[in-house]
């Protein structure tokens, strides 16, 4: 029973450690490509992001990139 407790608590670490570099990394490419991001308080970055993603052309490439990105998933498991 023990054995069964570690081992769960290894996999969530391992989930929150993939989860964490992952928002580490994509925030780094945030301030790389808009270095004066760096510049505004918390609530006014998400302000931002939030103002940029809901414009039309942004829905737009984000809608396009996770279809493109379930399509090249599904072929590389053998779907198509």
């Amino acid at each position: 029973m023990q054995r069964l407790k570690n081992r769960q608590a290894y996999l969530e670490s391992g989930s929150r450690k993939q989860r964490t570099h992952r928002l580490i990394t994509r925030g780094a490419a945030v301030e790389s490509i808009a270095p004066q991001t760096k510049e505004l308080s918390e609530a006014e970055f998400y302000s931002l992001m939030e103002n940029i993603l809901n414009l039309p052309q942004a829905e737009h490439f984000i809608r396009s990139a996770t279809e493109n990105h379930a399509r090249i998933s599904g072929q590389e498991k053998g779907g198509d």
